[in-house]
């Protein structure tokens, strides 16, 4: 399936697509302020958010610390309503994006390296806007395959995440995205089969068991 992916891919077969093609990705920046208002009032709780492995326990072989936060808006199509309503104007620019299975702050903390690792299926691409990004140069930055790019406040970067990739925060500040994974485009054929892999991924205990994780913190955290 993958490689009926790369070959039918309406946007090529690269590690990173210019943001551009897709128009979708400069109406979403025009809400980067309202996102980081809504960001910027749950980091006083930061310490609380969950650590990605916490939520998705297969996570654990990139993370075992408390170095990876995350608050989830929706993960491989299960909505978080808990988060959704924290961060409404969040929620409401997120569906500029068609196809998104999964979409989070994602927030690495000082210091904080990923390494290298692919994502499971390229059915999806993955997406980043910028929301507090400390630097622009090699000191916090993404690799994928070969190339290396850096964030910026209110820029978006678009990759597909099945190339060999990793990301680094060696700087004293918190990094902070929004991460959206959101399905390839593809040809009628291929576009059915992959939205019938998704389907089946949805259904694994990979997506259950941190479906369940998700919706205990929620519980939790709003008491």
């Amino acid at each position: 399936m993958e490689q009926l992916n790369r070959r039918y891919s309406l946007h090529g077969d690269h590690p990173f697509i210019e943001p551009s093609d897709f128009a979708w990705t400069r109406q979403l920046a025009l809400h980067t302020e309202a996102i980081q208002k809504e960001l910027d009032a749950l980091l006083p709780q930061v310490e609380r958010l969950p650590n990605f492995q916490d939520i998705s326990p297969d996570q654990a072989m990139l993370t075992t610390d408390a170095g990876w936060k995350t608050f989830f808006f929706r993960g491989y199509g299960v909505e978080c309503e808990g988060n959704r309503r924290k961060c409404p104007n969040t929620a409401k620019a997120l569906e500029l994006v068609p196809g998104m299975s999964t979409a989070f702050f994602s927030i690495l903390a000082p210091g904080k390296v990923l390494p290298p690792h692919r994502g499971p299926y390229n059915g999806v691409l993955r997406y980043h806007l910028g929301l507090r990004i400390p630097a622009s140069d090699d000191t916090c930055a993404i690799r994928v395959d070969n190339e290396q790019r850096s964030w910026g406040e209110g820029e978006s970067l678009v990759f597909d995440d099945t190339y060999q990739h990793e990301a680094w925060n060696r700087t004293p500040h918190w990094r902070i995205v929004l991460f959206v994974d959101f399905l390839r485009p593809l040809p009628l054929i291929p576009r059915l089969l992959n939205n019938a892999m998704m389907a089946i991924i949805r259904a694994t205990p990979f997506v259950r068991v941190a479906a369940r994780n998700q919706a205990r913190w929620e519980a939790s955290f709003y008491g």
